[in-house]
């Protein structure tokens, strides 16, 4: 294997973006800012879709597709969201490019080529899904629209980092329309429970669930709901997003419906997402000096069989170790038999180890002869030996206690990193020497907010579904405070 990793506790960035690349998960790409996401981060990708697609088609939604580009008229529409998107918008201005007369092989746009209108690159899909709703809503009859697509998507952010934050990424965002203000909002949390529900089981991340401030809502929406994970670093990162959009959008683009006492309303809308920067999460919730750490439930490879033979014995190993394999993917595990000769076992196990293989299962004649098999596990690093009698039994055990473990660890460590404070001084010292959520009272306004994110770098994460209300005063101001809300320095 090529050198060792950067130390987290050392350099977390270079660390992560490291372990991003020596993974496969994903490279920088020829387009600055963007990325190629690698086959086995893709791989990794595709659990995550087929997974919360199924989610998403047992709460009643169906998949459709929209255009890529968006025409500024019908972007504009909805004064808020374009507002809050349009620092981040790539504009196309012309269709068709000719050979520079004065440059031989060199390619300039066409003058005559510009386009009656200039399209946007969606930086989210509103304006041009909901501009279609309007002609496939007329009746009560047509509610609820339940309606989720996978996209990309482009938003020009200048400062990059793989998954994290790209100029172009991969997402889900759903787009409902309903009857009543309570169905809208009844579906927004429905999606926020499906997202915490995917995260926690499927990513072993713990979140927090809450509301965003007005500060930081969704540019359009009259709510934003949102889960909140922590970070190894002791930063929150933001793993989903569901917003309560009220009329705001139908009033845009006049999407009306006939009720059932005949009279014309405006429809109420939902919009709801996670993307790519759940890749991020995964890597950053779990992972070690030495490499992944993958929950089972989302491993491409959830084990790897390593053949140790001498000179000869291969094919003959092969042959005795199929048995285990065939066993293994009966009982729906995916497994990986690595039987290359051009590397010693030390060097595959160091390199399933980076990759996050939650088993590795170590197999030699001498093993098979005494029945018994030398099993590792990813997550601590535990050797065993297990009979291989029951092996299948056996590692479908271990990688469900692997995954539970990962989530175990993942919330002890939130828990560590989650401090009540009452003072200014204390919050600020938390931030510095501890990190992670720091739960305090704030009087509501969003000059006080301000102000704490420019003098300390955090935000107010969410205010906090779960936490109870609770008479105070405000840690700056000292005014009156109903509740505590969870602040964190985030990505």
């Amino acid at each position: 294997m090529s050198k060792q990793l950067p130390k987290r506790s050392e350099d977390y960035s270079l660390w992560y973006n490291e372990l991003v690349k020596r993974a496969g998960l994903a490279e920088n790409s020829a387009v600055r800012g963007c990325m190629v996401i690698k086959p086995y981060g893709y791989a990794i990708w595709e659990k995550m879709q087929r997974t919360l697609d199924d989610m998403f088609k047992r709460t009643g939604h169906q998949n459709a597709y929209f255009p890529l580009f968006v025409p500024k008229n019908l972007f504009e529409a909805e004064e808020q969201n374009a507002e809050g998107f349009a620092k981040e918008c790539a504009v196309v201005t012309h269709y068709r490019l000719k050979l520079d007369p004065e440059r031989p092989g060199k390619l300039i746009v066409d003058p005559e080529a510009k386009l009656e209108e200039e399209l946007v690159v969606r930086p989210t899909s509103e304006a041009i899904i909901w501009s279609t709703y309007k002609g496939w809503i007329q009746s009560y009859r047509d509610l609820p629209l339940l309606i989720n697509q996978w996209a990309n998507v482009v938003r020009w952010e200048m400062r990059t980092r793989l998954f994290l934050r790209t100029a172009e990424f991969l997402w889900q965002e759903g787009h409902t329309a309903h009857a009543t203000a309570q169905e809208a909002v009844a579906e927004t949390r429905q999606m926020l429970d499906v997202y915490a529900e995917f995260a926690e089981e499927w990513l072993a991340l713990p979140v927090v669930k809450g509301v965003k401030t007005e500060n930081e809502r969704f540019a359009g929406a009259i709510e934003t709901y949102c889960i909140e994970g922590m970070m190894q670093d002791g930063k929150a990162l933001q793993a989903g997003t569901s917003h309560f959009l009220g009329q705001n959008f139908a009033k845009a683009f006049d999407v009306l419906f006939t009720n059932k006492e005949g009279q014309q309303e405006h429809v109420w809308g939902t919009s709801w997402g996670v993307s790519t920067r759940l890749m991020g999460a995964l890597v950053m919730a779990h992972s070690d000096d030495e490499g992944l750490v993958l929950p089972p439930k989302l491993a491409p490879i959830q084990v790897v069989i390593v053949p140790i033979y001498k000179t000869g014995q291969l094919d003959e190993l092969l042959e005795r170790i199929r048995p285990i394999q065939m066993g293994l993917i009966e009982r729906g595990i995916s497994v990986k038999i690595d039987d290359r000769d051009t590397e010693r076992p030390g060097f595959k196990f160091a390199e399933w180890e980076l990759k996050g293989v939650p088993v590795r299962i170590a197999v030699g004649a001498r093993d098979l002869d005494n029945g018994t098999l030398e099993v590792a596990r990813r997550d601590t690093k535990e050797k065993m030996n297990l009979p291989l009698a029951d092996i299948v039994n056996s590692v479908a055990l271990l990688l469900n206690d692997i995954q539970q473990n990962i989530y175990n660890r993942a919330r002890s460590f939130r828990e560590e990193h989650t401090t009540r404070v009452d003072s200014y001084d204390e919050f600020k010292q938390v931030l510095n020497d501890k990190g992670g959520f720091v739960v305090a009272h704030w009087d509501g306004t969003s000059e006080t907010e301000k102000r704490i994110k420019e003098e300390t770098k955090a935000t107010i994460r969410c205010i906090a579904l779960n936490e109870p209300d609770e008479d105070g005063v405000c840690m700056v101001t000292g005014r009156p405070s109903k509740r505590r809300v969870y602040f964190a320095q985030a990505y």
